[in-house]
């Protein structure tokens, strides 16, 4: 593996952790970016590597909420920590849509949406929603200012949205389930928060399966390439998750969704020029 193709790599492991946590479309991202950065990899192993990738960012997640994450307590011994418990089955019931779905027809989704029109339309889409549903909470109190005050329909709406993520590239799983829960009646703060939980079993999931569809034997440059990638996530993910839950206490999601509308509007442009 010579030092270019290593370059290449980092640069793809700082795409994927700074947009796989701001509501800004990873996929969206990684297109443009494979137009310009062609690695010497195999068609195979680059499908898997663009999923893979996502398990260095989730262990940023899971590094920077350990505590929150944990569903024991160590006072006086080991006991059940019933709220957190009670959060990890709301982030099951989320993951439900996704998962059924994306193992029944994750070829199908692949073949028919995994395009730039439909990750151009669904950038542009929902930076739309971003700045209407913002301007619509602009004078109004979130009802649900705690993981512990969403409900398990609540919890399963959002896993709704995330299943929109799921089947159309482009919208964003982050900017997805946000999107939702702000309309549900979430705090920007929690519904940051639940979307990281909400990441940890929808990409360990997509991972593993995307692993045992591509196998588990690489080479000696497959494997260097998969490691630093994910080690490069996870490093610059904890940067992008500190900085978002850092300025959405100050600020709202529009700059986001013009962001994404600006971004739509490049792909479609660039594409339209190009091909």
């Amino acid at each position: 593996m010579n030092l270019i193709e290593l370059i290449k790599t980092i640069f793809l492991g700082i795409v994927e952790g700074i947009t796989e946590w701001l509501p800004i479309s990873s996929t969206g991202h990684m297109i443009l970016v494979d137009e310009f950065i062609h690695m010497e990899i195999t068609p195979e192993f680059k499908e898997m590597f663009l999923v893979v990738i996502q398990l260095g960012a989730i262990l940023s997640v899971v590094v920077l909420y350990f505590w929150k994450l944990l569903p024991f307590t160590f006072h006086k011994g080991i006991s059940i920590d019933q709220e957190k418990f009670s959060m990890w089955f709301k982030i099951i019931v989320a993951t439900i849509p996704a998962a059924v779905v994306g193992v029944l027809f994750e070829d199908q989704m692949n073949q028919y949406f995994n395009n730039y029109q439909t990750v151009a339309i669904m950038l542009i889409l929902f930076g739309i929603l971003f700045i209407v549903i913002e301007n619509y909470n602009k004078n109004k109190t979130a009802k649900m200012n705690s993981i512990s005050q969403i409900t398990y329909n609540t919890a399963f709406l959002i896993g709704i949205f995330q299943l929109i993520a799921a089947v159309f590239p482009g919208t964003s799983r982050s900017g997805a389930t946000i999107v939702g829960a702000l309309l549900l009646g979430v705090s920007r703060t929690v519904a940051t928060e639940f979307t990281f939980f909400l990441a940890i079993p929808a990409m360990v999931g997509a991972s593993v399966l995307k692993l045992l569809k591509f196998g588990l034997t690489f080479t000696t440059s497959e494997a260097i390439i998969l490691v630093v990638g994910m080690l490069t996530a996870f490093i610059v993910s904890i940067l992008a998750i500190k900085f978002l839950m850092g300025y959405i206490k100050k600020n709202n999601f529009k700059p986001f969704g013009w962001y994404r509308i600006i971004l739509g509007i490049v792909v479609l442009v660039y594409f339209f020029l190009v091909k």
